[in-house]
């Protein structure tokens, strides 16, 4: 018996002007899945995101996070953690006030525990009470999956989530998916290089021209995916 799905898109499509981004695009995720998308610039990976977190309304299609269409109600995004490969955070407050916004929102009990435990988990404790104007790329990219992460969500939407950090934190964050995912979350990742999560994925698919040319299961091996991905995208 499959599981309900956490994300379930269906017939999504979208334009920027003539720009055809998506064009009938279905997409699916259940607890525990972490999917790898991929595809060319252009291909829209980053569209498809962000009309999944809620963020882009499509001109035809549904989308429904944990059950509920995340264009209509407004508690769907409560479901949904967000890193777009744009750090998204407000320059002009410190880490912690950015945290304490986010909280706010979500309406978090205990928000100064879980806040004190994000920063240290994103290495920013020491930073926490200096304005992120003037953080580096990887320190704005910490801050950003730390503030995705505080509400605990059961769907996390990934865009480049490696930009910017340095291999131990890249190690760090890799261990975070992991956990994310035995947890039972869903999780899409877009990446340039399959092999930043290879062996965390448990599904493949990949975008050319705003549609879906390839949904498998993890195909196994990374050499063999990648001439199976220049086929794809050649085609």
């Amino acid at each position: 018996m499959t599981a309900d799905p956490l994300i379930e898109a269906t017939g999504l499509v979208r334009r920027f002007g003539m720009v055809r981004a998506l064009a009938g695009v279905d997409f699916r995720a259940t607890a525990g899945e972490m999917v790898l998308l991929l595809g060319p610039n252009g291909a829209g990976k980053t569209t498809l995101l962000r009309i999944l977190a809620g963020l882009v309304r499509p001109l035809r299609g549904t989308v429904r996070i944990a059950g509920a269409d995340v264009h209509r109600d407004p508690g769907a995004r409560a479901a949904l953690g967000f890193v777009s490969h744009h750090a998204m955070v407000y320059d002009d407050l410190t880490p912690r006030e950015n945290l304490r916004f986010h909280a706010a929102l979500h309406g978090l009990d205990a928000a100064e525990r879980e806040i004190d435990r994000a920063l240290a988990a994103a290495g920013l404790s020491a930073r926490a009470d200096a304005p992120a104007r003037g953080f580096s790329r990887g320190m704005l990219q910490r801050l950003s999956l730390a503030r995705a992460a505080l509400h605990d969500p059961v769907v996390l939407l990934l865009d480049e989530p490696f930009t910017g950090l340095d291999p131990l934190a890249a190690g760090e964050l890799r261990g975070r998916i992991g956990d994310w995912r035995a947890r039972d979350r869903a999780i899409v990742a877009v990446t340039h290089d399959p092999a930043e999560l290879w062996e965390l994925a448990s599904r493949v698919v990949v975008l050319r021209g705003g549609t879906v040319v390839h949904d498998s299961p993890h195909p196994g091996d990374l050499q063999a995916f990648r001439t199976t991905l220049s086929g794809l995208l050649a085609a």
